[in-house]
């Protein structure tokens, strides 16, 4: 078979920072200084969030890997100088371990105005940071068929992602408690398959038309074909802690991607399962991040989910080197042998029994390459 061109498969990175209180380690809303600074050096690579607490970044279009890391570290490292600048630190979790939501200032504008009104609570308490990576499609059509078959992959990807284990000073039990905070907003989730694209304009259609949203970015499922852009953005992550951990799940998806390209140009296609059933997998894996079981939906019987990881590692493993990524993909194992950030951020709480020292944790990795 002719070689693919897998160039098309561009990468755009966002990721939300908490913003820390050095003092009392608390979340500090920054009266959005540090996004002001960020314009006059990195334009619109920065911007507000609903929370004043809450820092958002995003990579330009990066052709591979490679310019990803080196965007995603230069704007870690502008932002914390920044904030450094102004007194301030910064992290990045899935939730902070003990500040309260309540105590934290909402963003004076209309959108997120719009949203606290409709939401009410939901949209109060949704003080959370995520990882969002964009993957380059062709076009909206070949959008839809990734899409559909990348939603089994993604329990798998998120349990390598797990860095929320506190919530307002309590240990949930849970390696991502974020997705547990996001849930309460509709909307949310692992996404139904479409059987085209045209059928999902329908849908979004149809919730305009009755009311249901103003417009396609309130779809705020784990996975989607971007409203705006020709890109699948995956959703479902908690932002990780240090640069190349990041690096390391956007090429993982990216990777994805590819490889069911690869099949489909093979006219061969990948099974499709139903929302219920990635669901248990979702849940098992934001309960015990990569130290659980998640179901082999194939041979029917529940596998360690690091062997399932190990297993989609070879999965992609023939589209890796041509996408330039072997470097990243590799720290994969690293990720797992070290483990995830909600591991690292518990074995802190139990080696010292202080959610301040978690803090500190978290704000020291923030710049790790």
């Amino acid at each position: 078979m002719a070689n693919i061109n897998y160039r098309h498969f561009t990468l755009g990175v966002e990721e939300e920072y908490m913003v820390i209180d050095p003092v009392t380690r608390e979340l500090k809303s920054h009266e959005q200084k540090i996004v002001h600074e960020g314009h006059k050096i990195i334009k619109d690579k920065v911007k507000a969030e609903m929370h004043q607490a809450v820092v958002e970044v995003g990579t330009d279009i990066c052709k591979d890997i490679e310019e990803a890391y080196k965007d995603i570290a230069t704007l870690r490292g502008t932002i914390a100088q920044i904030a450094g600048d102004l007194g301030l630190a910064m992290g990045a979790a899935g939730t902070h371990p003990f500040s309260h939501w309540d105590s934290q200032l909402i963003t004076d504008h209309v959108r997120y105005h719009q949203i606290v009104n409709e939401l009410q609570e939901a949209a109060r308490s949704n003080l959370i940071f995520g990882l969002h990576v964009h993957v380059g499609m062709m076009d909206r059509k070949l959008a839809i068929h990734i899409a559909n078959s990348a939603r089994y992959f993604l329990p798998h990807v998120y349990a390598l992602s797990t860095n929320s284990p506190f919530w307002e000073g309590r240990k949930t039990g849970y390696k991502s408690f974020r997705t547990k905070v996001f849930d309460k907003f509709p909307r949310t989730g692992i996404p139904d398959f479409f059987e085209s694209i045209e059928a999902y304009d329908n849908y979004v259609n149809l919730l305009i038309k009755t009311n249901c949203i103003d417009n396609a970015k309130k779809i705020w499922w784990d996975l989607r074909v971007h409203p705006f852009f020709d890109t699948v953005e995956f959703r479902i992550c908690d932002v990780p802690m240090t640069i190349m951990e990041t690096t390391a799940i956007a090429a993982l998806f990216q990777a994805i991607c590819a490889k069911l390209y690869k099949l489909r140009n093979s006219n061969l296609n990948f099974i499709m399962y139903q929302r219920a059933l990635i669901n248990e997998n979702k849940w098992r894996a934001g309960r015990y991040g990569i130290d659980g079981t998640m179901i082999d939906f194939g041979k029917e019987t529940e596998v360690n989910t690091r062997l399932l990881i190990y297993e989609l590692l070879d999965f992609v493993d023939d589209v890796v080197d041509d996408l330039g990524s072997r470097h990243a993909i590799n720290f994969i194992h690293k990720m797992m042998e070290q483990g995830t950030g909600a591991d690292r951020q518990l074995k802190i709480y139990e080696e010292t029994g202080n959610l301040v020292n978690v803090v500190d944790y978290i704000s020291g990795q923030f710049l790790v390459p």
